[in-house]
């Protein structure tokens, strides 16, 4: 591995990073988590984004589509109108960016103020399974040293295996999507990692890397019944 002295970046994708390659420790912190359950306090503001969400599927009960780290939530309206059965829901966890959201002619989608983790591990303990789950844009955390503050280095990505349905990651880093594919196989997610030109963008940093000439990464799975 290189060390942190060692910056560089890749063209195709503006990231500046210490790592050339999927970081050598990734299976093994992936083990570790999927062998010692995650244990967080849920903080307030993600508990009543829940109990939220709770009372919407027991007024009316519909598959669940979940757009984690969603932003200004254009994503979510978007994909509201591409699962109009569904309730889809986006989280985030600034009230800032949520606060900028532009209101959608769509009556199926939800934006709640929530920590992604914490609310991913309220869905578990309710035994609230997904029809599918969104992941567009993370922050990548792209020095080797923050492996664990990538979603999956942390310690909640085996979570995602209680919550089933189908996922799909997007990322403009091609190590991030290859070490996501590969955490991805350890929790029972079967599915494959590629390069692809969006028709239209989904979000904001899809626009903003497509714009630039970014090389775009998508990885779509399903998980193991």
């Amino acid at each position: 591995m290189t060390t942190q002295t060692t910056r560089e970046k890749n063209p195709r994708d503006g990231i500046f990073s210490d790592q050339k390659a999927p970081h050598p420790d990734l299976l093994s912190v992936v083990r570790h988590h999927r062998a010692h359950l995650w244990r967080k306090p849920c903080p307030e503001h993600t508990l009543a984004a829940f109990r939220l969400l709770q009372n919407t599927l027991s007024r009316q009960p519909r598959a669940l589509v979940l757009d984690s780290f969603c932003g200004t939530g254009m994503s979510t309206a978007m994909l509201a109108r591409r699962y109009p059965d569904s309730w889809v829901v986006g989280i985030d966890q600034s009230a800032h960016r949520l606060a900028k959201h532009q209101s959608a002619p769509s009556d199926n989608y939800l934006l709640l103020r929530a920590e992604a983790e914490s609310f991913w591990g309220c869905l578990t303990e309710a035994n609230i399974q997904l029809h599918a789950h969104w992941m567009l844009y993370p922050n990548p955390w792209p020095k080797a040293s923050q492996l664990k503050r990538r979603v999956h280095g942390h310690g909640a990505f085996p979570l995602l295996a209680r919550l089933g349905g189908s996922l799909e990651l997007r990322t403009n880093w091609d190590i991030f999507a290859a070490e996501f594919a590969q955490a991805a196989g350890e929790i029972g997610l079967s599915g494959s990692c590629e390069s692809f030109i969006p028709e239209q963008p989904l979000s904001l940093f899809e626009k903003k890397y497509q714009a630039r000439g970014h090389t775009l990464w998508r990885f779509h799975g399903e998980f193991c019944r």
